[in-house]
């Protein structure tokens, strides 16, 4: 919606500037290229409004609210890139953490002169 309201806005911005370098000013006729154009006023009984004065009323009232428009809606959109970023750990400060060591099985070593529990049933196999 916002993409929609901006190239609005631009179009409106640019009809804008070209409504108002078109429209002809006061005084601008032959005689005010010479100088002869003093007996008119600036404050003077207004003429007709012409199509170009009214294009140029609308185009502004656009502008105003399509500026107003885009104002409100950048106040409501997300505060911050980083609310949801969680910052590592300083790099400097090392916590101490006991990490349990894994134990090994005690294992029980064989005893001189005792034979293995295969080589015992070899032995008695033979001599029954």
């Amino acid at each position: 919606m916002t993409i929609l309201i901006v190239l609005i806005y631009i179009v409106v911005c640019i009809f804008l500037v070209l409504v108002v370098l078109l429209q002809q000013g006061k005084g601008a006729d032959l005689a005010g290229a010479f100088g002869g154009g003093g007996t008119q006023t600036a404050f003077g009984p207004r003429t007709a409004t012409n199509i170009m004065h009214r294009m140029t009323t609308v185009s502004f009232v656009l502008f105003v609210v399509l500026s107003m428009t885009l104002a409100v809606l950048s106040g409501k959109r997300q505060r911050s890139i980083t609310e949801n970023y969680v910052a590592p750990a300083p790099v400097g400060v090392e916590e101490s953490v006991e990490v349990p060591v894994a134990e090994e099985p005690a294992v029980a070593a064989p005893v001189e002169g005792e034979t293995g529990a295969a080589e015992g049933t070899e032995s008695d196999g033979d001599n029954s």
